[in-house]
């Protein structure tokens, strides 16, 4: 894959991830980027335990947006309130 590619699938996951999650999210599309790379990395490893993967544009952004859904869910639920991180 190349780098606009996984871009354009973090850009696309890190967006509808924030909008799933009831926080109020505060940043822009350089952080809907690093939070959809880091939960595609996430999706990805979890769906490769559970034998779940895609070689698909929508099965990706799928796979992806459930991973930073949950990673969102962990740095609001643990991380935010632990280290006084902006939330």
């Amino acid at each position: 894959m190349g780098l606009i590619y996984t871009l354009i699938i973090g850009l696309i996951a890190g967006a509808l991830a924030k909008m799933i999650t009831p926080q109020n999210e505060k940043g822009g599309w350089i952080s809907s980027i690093v939070i959809g790379i880091i939960g595609s990395f996430v999706g990805h490893f979890l769906g490769g335990l559970l034998g779940i993967q895609s070689t698909h544009f929508i099965g990706r952004i799928l796979i992806a947006t459930g991973g930073a859904v949950l990673v969102l869910f962990i740095y609001h639920r643990y991380l935010a309130k632990e280290l006084n991180l902006p939330v």
